[in-house]
């Protein structure tokens, strides 16, 4: 299976919060922003696998400013990292301001999805193949991210988490 690249899976969406999809402070409701990251990173896993995939896990979601009315909000998502069938997609979310048009980050996740066959069995997905400095800091956390996920629920025994000992004995 040959490798892809991360901004091959590239997926932007781009929307404006309306009142409806606030909650009393006029601000984007974390639901709404979650669901708007899932179908994001749903895209870019199906654009990297080429097949129908499955969220598995949101591994860690940063709501790190608040989205108000109005707002036009980007979400940019790509693979950062494929196992056998498994896909992490990073997912960065931005707003843009109306008259410079300058985007400022305002939240990130991680989700991962499993690509599957129409009966629902996982299928093997193209390996990752990074090419900016920021795809190779995702790719390379990405297996510690799967290993620390295995070992907290109880899928990995620690002392077989390589790239999880690494960190604590260099």
């Amino acid at each position: 299976m040959e490798a892809k690249t991360p901004k091959e899976s590239l997926t932007i969406l781009t929307d404006m919060v309306l009142p409806a999809e606030t909650n009393a402070l006029s601000n984007l409701f974390g639901g709404e922003l979650l669901a708007r990251m899932d179908r994001a990173c749903s895209i870019a896993a199906q654009r990297h696998s080429k097949r129908i995939v499955v969220t598995v896990s949101v591994n860690h979601v940063a709501f790190n400013k608040a989205v108000p009315v109005g707002s036009v909000v980007i979400l940019e998502a790509k693979v950062s990292r494929a196992f056998s069938s498994s896909m992490e997609i990073y997912v960065d979310v931005w707003t843009e301001d109306r008259e410079s048009g300058q985007k400022t980050k305002v939240n990130e996740g991680i989700y991962t999805f499993v690509a599957v066959d129409r009966t629902g069995t996982p299928v093997k997905v193209p390996p990752i193949t990074p090419e900016t400095d920021l795809e190779k800091e995702r790719f390379e956390g990405a297996l510690r991210r799967k290993q620390l996920s295995l070992v907290l629920s109880g899928r990995m025994k620690s002392s077989e988490a390589t790239e999880l000992k690494a960190l604590f004995t260099s």
